[in-house]
């Protein structure tokens, strides 16, 4: 019997539990666990489905953790808490023998950094206990890593340029909205933009470098370079590679608003006293600003995610190629009453996860998606909601 526990209860949480139920033939048992049980109580009332059970943690506490596990003794942990929370969760797995996987990459409540340090040192603890962890199981990072593999493994002796881009065209009606935590969105965007060229790592100003770019079935939408964490993970693991750079999509009213949010202070991670009380300036805009995993019903228009890949062909000849999946979102409400933000992301970890379970992605130590088989992924993927397509010796605008 396959057992998982599924920590977080979010939009990406809602949608890996939908997408889970739909294959009870893999997923035999799902447990979903965060802080609030209510929220865990509505989405299995929601998706009704009978091996649905829920349960309360603390994902911040390592004892409440291992309880947790010892309750429930699954199989794999799916990770889609707070990226705060990864190294109490691994820990926890470390104690109880259960295998990881997560979509996004540890950083400290207190810093606004992110990096794969902190979980790579994990790699000879969970080899010593037979465990597997997946690291960064979403879609980006995540599938992107996955298409970047593919390619490598079918299509290229050689990459040398790697562009991930990242479109969000819909319209959610909102004046200013986050598409998942606000807190951690706000303080992905808002760091120094950084990417890879020949061996270094450059460095520009937040959303400094940006530049038109055309998506499929959307067309031209303003690109922002950003740093983002599988490019921190692809360039050691495809080390042909002489430049990688990341780029998303702002539209200027969304831009505008972050800007004043900075400019005023709501954007700050540091404490301040109001009232006799420390509160967290940003912590406090995410509790006034839309909840991510409200804006699904009247979100219409279509995400667009891929990589942009030049380099050398299995001959040795120059070749381009593009791979990417567009994913409606009204189509993604339809089917789990969350929004395709979070569906890409969803998707992806309960895909990841079915990969472990049946043991095509089962690997002792600590890894990154694109150390594993692609093609099992991506057969999955592409029935699971999230198809793909490719594109050979086209203009990659970059």
């Amino acid at each position: 019997m396959n057992k998982v526990i599924i920590i977080g209860c979010g939009g990406v949480g809602t949608v890996v539990a939908h997408k889970c139920a739909q294959n009870p033939d893999v997923f035999n048992e799902i447990v979903i666990a965060s802080r609030n049980k209510a929220k865990c109580d509505a989405v299995a009332a929601a998706i009704g489905a009978p091996n649905i059970t829920t349960d309360r943690v603390d994902a911040d506490s390592v004892e409440q953790l291992v309880a947790l596990f010892h309750r429930h003794r699954p199989q794999l942990v799916i990770n889609v808490a707070l990226p705060y929370q990864d190294l109490t969760i691994m820990d926890a797995c470390l104690v109880c023998g259960v295998n990881y996987l997560d979509t996004a990459n540890y950083e400290p409540r207190d810093e606004a950094h992110f990096e794969y340090s902190w979980q790579w040192a994990y790699r000879e603890r969970f080899e010593k206990a037979g465990l597997t962890a997946i690291l960064g199981c979403g879609f980006d990072p995540g599938v992107t890593g996955v298409y970047t593999a593919r390619a490598a493994k079918h299509h290229f002796s050689e990459i040398h340029y790697l562009d991930i881009v990242d479109c969000n065209a819909g319209n959610h009606g909102k004046a200013f909205a986050t598409n998942f935590n606000p807190e951690i969105n706000i303080r992905e965007i808002t760091q120094k933009g950084r990417y890879y060229q020949d061996g270094k790592w450059v460095e520009t100003g937040a959303l400094e470098v940006h530049k038109p770019l055309n998506y499929p079935e959307i067309g031209p939408r303003e690109s922002y370079l950003m740093y983002h964490e599988e490019l921190e993970s692809l360039v050691i693991n495809y080390p042909t590679i002489k430049r990688a750079r990341f780029w998303m999509t702002f539209g200027q009213e969304y831009l505008t608003h972050l800007r004043v949010i900075q400019d005023i202070g709501m954007a700050s991670i540091e404490p301040i006293n109001y009232q006799g009380m420390d509160i967290v300036p940003l912590q406090f805009l995410k509790a006034v600003l839309p909840n991510p995993k409200e804006l699904g019903q009247n979100y219409t228009g279509q995400t667009s995610i891929g990589c942009r890949i030049s380099g050398l062909d299995k001959e040795g000849k120059p070749l381009t190629y593009y791979i990417y999946n567009n994913c409606d979102h009204h189509a993604a409400f339809e089917e789990t009453g969350m929004q395709a933000v979070s569906y890409t992301t969803g998707v992806p970890a309960m895909t990841g996860a079915m990969m472990f379970l049946k043991g095509l992605w089962s690997k002792p130590g600590v890894h990154n998606v694109e150390e594993f088989d692609p093609d099992p992924f991506l057969d999955v993927l592409n029935r699971q909601g999230l198809p793909w397509h490719e594109k050979f010796n086209v203009d990659l605008e970059l």
